[in-house]
Protein backbone atom coordinates (compact mmCIF):
# COMPACT_ATOMS: atom_id res chain seq x y z
CA UNK A 1 0.00 0.00 0.00
CA UNK A 2 1.29 3.05 -0.93
CA UNK A 3 1.19 6.40 0.84
CA UNK A 4 -1.95 7.67 -0.52
CA UNK A 5 -3.77 5.35 -0.36
CA UNK A 6 -2.97 4.82 2.96
CA UNK A 7 -3.40 8.21 3.89
CA UNK A 8 -7.39 7.46 2.23
CA UNK A 9 -7.43 4.65 4.54
CA UNK A 10 -6.56 6.42 7.42
CA UNK A 11 -9.28 9.36 6.85
CA UNK A 12 -12.16 6.73 5.94
CA UNK A 13 -11.79 5.20 9.35
CA UNK A 14 -11.35 8.82 11.18
CA UNK A 15 -7.74 7.95 12.10
CA UNK A 16 -5.72 10.52 10.13
CA UNK A 17 -4.28 12.71 12.58
CA UNK A 18 -4.38 17.19 11.90
CA UNK A 19 -0.99 16.82 9.57
CA UNK A 20 -2.17 13.67 7.65
CA UNK A 21 -5.60 15.83 6.64
CA UNK A 22 -3.59 18.88 5.66
CA UNK A 23 -1.26 16.56 3.27
CA UNK A 24 -5.00 14.57 2.32
CA UNK A 25 -5.99 18.85 1.38
CA UNK A 26 -2.99 19.37 -0.70
CA UNK A 27 -3.75 15.49 -2.76
CA UNK A 28 -7.26 16.80 -3.51
CA UNK A 29 -5.94 20.63 -4.69
CA UNK A 30 -3.19 18.50 -7.11
CA UNK A 31 -6.21 16.55 -8.20
CA UNK A 32 -4.01 13.31 -6.95
CA UNK A 33 -7.14 12.10 -4.02
CA UNK A 34 -10.56 12.75 -5.41
CA UNK A 35 -13.98 13.24 -3.21
CA UNK A 36 -15.78 9.81 -4.27
CA UNK A 37 -12.55 8.51 -2.80
CA UNK A 38 -12.43 10.02 0.88
CA UNK A 39 -16.18 9.25 1.09
CA UNK A 40 -16.69 6.18 -1.01
CA UNK A 41 -19.83 7.65 -2.64
CA UNK A 42 -19.87 5.11 -5.56
CA UNK A 43 -20.26 2.40 -2.83
CA UNK A 44 -23.30 4.35 -1.52
CA UNK A 45 -25.27 4.92 -5.30
CA UNK A 46 -24.71 1.04 -5.61
CA UNK A 47 -26.09 0.12 -1.93
CA UNK A 48 -29.19 2.49 -3.36
CA UNK A 49 -29.72 0.26 -6.27
CA UNK A 50 -29.61 -2.72 -4.48
CA UNK A 51 -32.04 -3.09 -2.10
CA UNK A 52 -31.86 -6.58 -0.11
CA UNK A 53 -34.69 -8.18 0.69
CA UNK A 54 -35.89 -8.00 4.61
CA UNK A 55 -36.10 -9.79 7.16
CA UNK A 56 -39.45 -10.88 8.30
CA UNK A 57 -39.41 -9.40 12.08
CA UNK A 58 -39.94 -11.57 15.02
CA UNK A 59 -43.26 -9.80 16.36
CA UNK A 60 -44.45 -10.76 12.91
CA UNK A 61 -43.97 -14.57 13.11
CA UNK A 62 -45.33 -14.93 16.26
CA UNK A 63 -48.29 -13.83 15.62
CA UNK A 64 -48.57 -15.68 12.48
CA UNK A 65 -48.26 -18.93 14.60
CA UNK A 66 -50.34 -17.73 16.99
CA UNK A 67 -52.84 -17.55 14.11
CA UNK A 68 -51.87 -21.02 13.35
CA UNK A 69 -52.43 -22.49 17.08
CA UNK A 70 -56.32 -20.34 16.90
CA UNK A 71 -56.88 -22.80 13.71
CA UNK A 72 -55.98 -25.72 14.87
CA UNK A 73 -58.34 -24.99 18.04
CA UNK A 74 -61.11 -24.62 15.71
CA UNK A 75 -60.51 -27.76 13.88
CA UNK A 76 -60.64 -29.87 17.04
CA UNK A 77 -63.62 -28.01 17.96
CA UNK A 78 -65.38 -29.82 14.70
CA UNK A 79 -66.65 -32.80 15.55
CA UNK A 80 -67.17 -33.98 11.67
CA UNK A 81 -65.29 -32.48 8.76
CA UNK A 82 -64.74 -32.90 4.99
CA UNK A 83 -61.60 -33.09 2.85
CA UNK A 84 -62.99 -29.75 2.08
CA UNK A 85 -62.96 -28.23 4.95
CA UNK A 86 -59.42 -29.07 5.43
CA UNK A 87 -58.36 -27.87 2.05
CA UNK A 88 -60.13 -24.65 3.00
CA UNK A 89 -57.99 -24.53 6.23
CA UNK A 90 -54.71 -24.70 4.51
CA UNK A 91 -55.88 -22.58 2.17
CA UNK A 92 -56.70 -19.73 4.57
CA UNK A 93 -52.77 -20.45 6.25
CA UNK A 94 -51.56 -20.02 3.01
CA UNK A 95 -53.31 -17.06 2.49
CA UNK A 96 -53.06 -15.49 6.35
CA UNK A 97 -48.69 -16.25 5.70
CA UNK A 98 -48.51 -14.48 2.53
CA UNK A 99 -50.30 -11.31 3.79
CA UNK A 100 -47.89 -11.62 6.63
CA UNK A 101 -44.98 -12.18 4.42
CA UNK A 102 -46.14 -9.27 2.49
CA UNK A 103 -46.75 -6.66 5.93
CA UNK A 104 -42.98 -7.80 6.74
CA UNK A 105 -41.76 -7.26 3.60
CA UNK A 106 -43.12 -3.91 3.09
CA UNK A 107 -42.39 -2.81 6.77
CA UNK A 108 -38.79 -4.20 6.06
CA UNK A 109 -38.27 -2.21 2.93
CA UNK A 110 -39.56 1.10 4.52
CA UNK A 111 -37.08 0.88 7.61
CA UNK A 112 -34.20 0.05 5.01
CA UNK A 113 -34.86 2.90 2.99
CA UNK A 114 -35.37 5.50 5.93
CA UNK A 115 -32.14 4.12 7.11
CA UNK A 116 -30.47 4.89 3.99
CA UNK A 117 -32.00 8.20 3.53
CA UNK A 118 -30.42 9.29 6.84
CA UNK A 119 -27.01 7.93 5.35
CA UNK A 120 -27.54 10.06 2.56
CA UNK A 121 -27.92 12.88 4.67
CA UNK A 122 -25.01 12.14 6.85
CA UNK A 123 -22.55 11.94 4.23
CA UNK A 124 -23.75 14.97 2.15
CA UNK A 125 -23.15 16.96 5.53
CA UNK A 126 -20.08 15.04 5.71
CA UNK A 127 -19.11 16.06 2.05
CA UNK A 128 -20.05 19.64 2.79
CA UNK A 129 -18.05 19.79 5.73
CA UNK A 130 -15.09 18.86 3.81
CA UNK A 131 -15.81 21.32 0.83
CA UNK A 132 -15.75 24.21 3.62
CA UNK A 133 -12.57 23.15 5.14
CA UNK A 134 -10.75 22.73 2.02
CA UNK A 135 -12.46 26.23 0.56
CA UNK A 136 -10.92 28.05 3.85
CA UNK A 137 -7.62 26.53 3.51
CA UNK A 138 -7.17 27.60 -0.47
CA UNK A 139 -8.54 30.83 0.58
CA UNK A 140 -5.28 31.35 2.64
CA UNK A 141 -2.89 30.32 -0.29
CA UNK A 142 -0.72 33.16 -2.06
CA UNK A 143 -1.89 32.15 -5.79
CA UNK A 144 -4.46 34.23 -7.08
CA UNK A 145 -6.20 31.26 -9.03
CA UNK A 146 -6.17 28.82 -5.76
CA UNK A 147 -8.02 31.74 -4.18
CA UNK A 148 -10.68 31.87 -6.75
CA UNK A 149 -11.13 27.54 -6.85
CA UNK A 150 -11.65 28.87 -3.41
CA UNK A 151 -14.32 30.84 -4.36
CA UNK A 152 -15.96 28.48 -7.07
CA UNK A 153 -15.91 26.18 -4.35
CA UNK A 154 -17.86 27.89 -2.24
CA UNK A 155 -20.89 27.62 -4.82
CA UNK A 156 -20.92 24.06 -4.72
CA UNK A 157 -21.82 24.51 -0.90
CA UNK A 158 -25.58 24.31 0.41
CA UNK A 159 -26.70 26.08 2.88
CA UNK A 160 -23.54 27.25 4.11
CA UNK A 161 -22.55 28.06 7.29
CA UNK A 162 -21.35 31.56 8.50
CA UNK A 163 -18.08 30.13 8.46
CA UNK A 164 -18.37 30.00 4.63
CA UNK A 165 -20.03 33.75 4.19
CA UNK A 166 -17.79 35.34 6.83
CA UNK A 167 -14.33 33.91 4.64
CA UNK A 168 -16.55 35.71 1.45
CA UNK A 169 -16.69 38.76 2.89
CA UNK A 170 -12.62 38.67 4.50
CA UNK A 171 -12.18 38.06 0.48
CA UNK A 172 -14.19 40.67 -0.59
CA UNK A 173 -12.96 43.23 1.50
CA UNK A 174 -9.23 42.46 1.46
CA UNK A 175 -8.20 40.15 -1.23
CA UNK A 176 -5.06 41.89 -3.21
CA UNK A 177 -6.96 40.41 -6.37
CA UNK A 178 -9.54 42.94 -8.00
CA UNK A 179 -10.47 39.65 -9.35
CA UNK A 180 -10.69 37.53 -6.39
CA UNK A 181 -12.84 40.24 -4.65
CA UNK A 182 -15.53 40.06 -8.09
CA UNK A 183 -15.85 36.55 -7.95
CA UNK A 184 -15.98 36.60 -3.95
CA UNK A 185 -19.03 39.45 -4.71
CA UNK A 186 -20.79 37.14 -7.31
CA UNK A 187 -20.65 34.30 -4.92
CA UNK A 188 -22.26 36.41 -2.44
CA UNK A 189 -24.98 37.21 -4.59
CA UNK A 190 -26.54 33.75 -4.17
CA UNK A 191 -26.96 34.27 -0.75
CA UNK A 192 -28.69 37.29 -0.65
CA UNK A 193 -31.86 36.24 0.56
CA UNK A 194 -30.24 36.23 3.75
CA UNK A 195 -30.48 39.44 5.51
CA UNK A 196 -27.38 39.15 7.71
CA UNK A 197 -25.35 38.62 3.82
CA UNK A 198 -27.16 42.15 2.61
CA UNK A 199 -26.39 43.55 5.65
CA UNK A 200 -22.84 42.54 4.73
CA UNK A 201 -22.79 43.98 1.88
CA UNK A 202 -23.97 47.57 2.21
CA UNK A 203 -21.31 47.72 5.11
CA UNK A 204 -18.62 46.16 2.30
CA UNK A 205 -19.27 48.96 0.09
CA UNK A 206 -16.77 51.55 2.31
CA UNK A 207 -14.09 48.84 2.14
CA UNK A 208 -14.02 48.34 -1.90
CA UNK A 209 -11.20 51.34 -3.81
CA UNK A 210 -11.50 49.17 -6.95
CA UNK A 211 -13.55 51.04 -9.70
CA UNK A 212 -14.81 47.59 -10.83
CA UNK A 213 -15.62 46.54 -7.69
CA UNK A 214 -17.34 49.84 -6.32
CA UNK A 215 -19.45 49.54 -9.81
CA UNK A 216 -20.08 45.64 -9.53
CA UNK A 217 -21.34 46.79 -6.09
CA UNK A 218 -23.67 49.28 -7.23
CA UNK A 219 -25.10 46.91 -10.00
CA UNK A 220 -26.01 44.77 -6.85
CA UNK A 221 -27.45 46.75 -4.73
CA UNK A 222 -29.88 48.08 -7.83
CA UNK A 223 -30.71 44.41 -8.52
CA UNK A 224 -31.79 43.75 -5.27
CA UNK A 225 -33.42 47.30 -5.11
CA UNK A 226 -31.39 47.82 -1.22
CA UNK A 227 -32.36 50.73 -0.32
CA UNK A 228 -30.21 51.20 2.46
CA UNK A 229 -27.12 51.34 0.33
CA UNK A 230 -28.09 54.86 -1.05
CA UNK A 231 -26.11 56.59 1.71
CA UNK A 232 -22.81 54.48 1.59
CA UNK A 233 -23.25 54.51 -2.44
CA UNK A 234 -23.50 58.60 -2.37
CA UNK A 235 -19.91 58.65 -0.36
CA UNK A 236 -18.22 56.66 -2.72
CA UNK A 237 -19.95 59.06 -5.31
CA UNK A 238 -18.71 62.47 -3.62
CA UNK A 239 -14.91 60.90 -2.95
CA UNK A 240 -13.31 62.75 -5.73
CA UNK A 241 -10.83 60.15 -6.51
CA UNK A 242 -13.88 58.11 -7.81
CA UNK A 243 -13.72 58.00 -11.19
CA UNK A 244 -15.58 59.98 -13.52
CA UNK A 245 -18.01 57.11 -15.32
CA UNK A 246 -18.05 55.34 -11.43
CA UNK A 247 -19.89 58.68 -10.33
CA UNK A 248 -22.17 58.61 -12.77
CA UNK A 249 -23.09 54.76 -12.94
CA UNK A 250 -23.62 55.26 -9.25
CA UNK A 251 -25.87 57.89 -9.39
CA UNK A 252 -27.91 56.09 -12.59
CA UNK A 253 -28.16 53.48 -9.36
CA UNK A 254 -29.06 55.86 -6.70
CA UNK A 255 -32.01 57.33 -8.77
CA UNK A 256 -33.22 53.77 -9.20
CA UNK A 257 -33.33 53.26 -5.56
CA UNK A 258 -34.78 56.60 -4.10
Amino acid sequence: MNRVEELIVKYNEGLADPSEIIEIENLVEQGAVQFTQLRELSKLDESLEKISEPIVSQDLDSRFYEMLAKEKRTSKKSISFSWTAISESIFAKMVVGALLLAVGFSAGLLLEKRAENTEVGVLAKEVSEMKEMMMISLLEKESATDRLKAVSLSEEIQGPSKKVTDALFKTLNSDPSVNVRLASLDALRNYAKSATVREGLVRSIAQQDSPLVQVAMAELMANLQEKSSVSELKKIMEQKSTPTEVKQRIKETINILI
